[in-house]
């Protein structure tokens, strides 16, 4: 399973203040802390406005990139800040995302195929998110055929199948799950991510609900999430699935996740 971490996000106000007041420590200690935890990637959301969000885009590269080499996500719509940020990156970045909203689709997929970037597919168009699974599927596949001419090959696109609360529609989970379904049946080489936590959105308990649907995710074929990486019973619950399911040959993924303790209830060090 793929990590990215999700926990530098402009939205969230702590950090959207260590933005505007370039609090270095505070951006590198998040971002030191995902990595420690297991991040593979790092997420970079400025969540600013798009006239200032170049240069904070780009502060938040050359920030995280002095404390760790993490490939990173460069996390916008907005197609001049990726393009400035992308001549700060060291290595090629996932970016974060298009969908088939024309606008996005023509200023953000360019900017993906000039660098061979990894690129989150969004499972929705100008009319907003589809309720159901087909018209899901409709744009999806839309939007494999843009990206197929840009010269994108399948194992660079990550589908986001859009996971809603299910606070709000008790059927949002099956609807992305069966989505996900159908786009590992339909694309084998993509990949399949989405932000695990808003499924839980406005109930209690949020992280039983977490846990138990990524589980399920990982049955169908997740495999990238978006998550908080320092949550250590989210990783362990989907290290456990991928053993439960048989993606993790001898179970030694999790042995060793375990041994190093990565997952699991942390061990005092001494």
């Amino acid at each position: 399973m793929l990590i990215i971490g999700e926990k530098i996000n402009g939205t969230r106000k702590a950090v959207q203040t260590a933005i505007i007041d370039k609090n270095v420590e505070f951006i590198q200690a998040l971002a030191l802390a995902q990595v420690e935890a297991g991040a593979d990637i790092i997420d970079l959301n400025a969540g600013t406005s798009p006239d200032r969000e170049p240069d904070d885009l780009v502060w938040l590269v050359k920030t995280v990139q002095e404390v760790t080499d993490r490939q990173l996500c460069l996390d916008s719509p907005n197609p001049r800040a990726l393009a400035v940020a992308m001549k700060a990156v060291n290595e090629v970045p996932m970016i974060n995302s298009i969908s088939g909203e024309p606008d996005r689709l023509s200023g953000v997929l360019p900017v993906a195929a000039d660098n061979n970037c990894p690129l989150i597919a969004l499972a929705m168009d100008a009319k907003g998110i589809p309720k159901g699974v087909d018209d899901r599927l409709a744009i999806i596949r839309r939007l494999f055929d843009e990206i197929h001419e840009s010269g994108l090959k399948d194992d660079r696109i990550y589908v986001d199948p859009l996971i809603m609360a299910v606070a709000t529609n008790t059927q949002c989970g099956h609807i992305a799950l069966d989505t996900m379904k159908a786009v590992r049946k339909e694309f084998p080489q993509a990949h399949l991510t989405g932000g695990m936590s808003n499924i839980s959105f406005g109930l209690p308990l949020r992280s039983f609900i977490n846990r138990a649907f990524i589980t399920l995710a990982v049955y169908v074929g997740l495999d990238c999430a978006i998550i908080d990486p320092t949550d250590n019973d989210l990783l362990t619950t989907i290290m456990a699935a991928e053993v439960v399911t048989g993606q993790d040959n001898f179970c030694i993924e999790f042995a060793n996740a375990f041994r190093a303790n990565k997952i699991g209830p942390k061990k005092n060090k001494t």
